[in-house]
């Protein structure tokens, strides 16, 4: 606490520039927060301002049970009520069945970037070029030469 006495404030001009204003808002929550804790001292505990909450409080308990909020009707009692509840469930199912068809057209459209044929067709030059690559030299230059002309072999050794 007492390294906050020593802070130095600076002064309301500077605050009110423009570079400044985030600082400004910091000050003046710093503020209202001590403010706050000063009115609400004697009520509030070390443990709670250092415990986080392990408990979210609800107001009514509808969304804990899944209840239906409104008016129901059961049994034909209420042919309004049970025509205007069947459209809501229609609208939300028909919402959910558009996302799923947005959803699968688009990953479809990300899966089909490249067409078939043109994607064939890079396959078959990347094939016959590895496979040019990778061929043995004699294979290529024999296949250069014209057909009736005969290679020179070595010479055999006769020992």
């Amino acid at each position: 606490m007492s390294n906050k006495m020593n802070k130095m404030k600076l002064s309301k001009g500077i605050l009110e520039m423009k570079f400044m204003s985030r600082t400004r808002e910091k000050i003046e929550k710093e503020k209202d927060d001590a403010e706050g804790r000063a009115l609400y001292s004697n009520e509030i505990t070390d443990k709670m301002l250092h415990e986080s909450s392990k408990y979210v409080i609800e107001t009514s308990y509808v969304p804990c049970e899944d209840l239906i909020e409104g008016r129901v009707s059961y049994g034909g009692m209420n042919p309004e009520i049970e025509r205007i509840i069947e459209l809501e469930k229609n609208k939300d199912l028909a919402a959910l069945v558009e996302r799923e068809k947005a959803a699968a057209a688009e990953k479809q459209k990300l899966r089909m970037d490249v067409p078939d044929e043109e994607m064939a067709r890079f396959y078959t030059s990347v094939v016959k070029t590895m496979h040019k690559k990778y061929d043995r030299k004699d294979k290529r230059v024999q296949s250069i030469l014209p057909l009736n002309v005969k290679r020179m072999q070595r010479p055999k050794d006769d020992d």
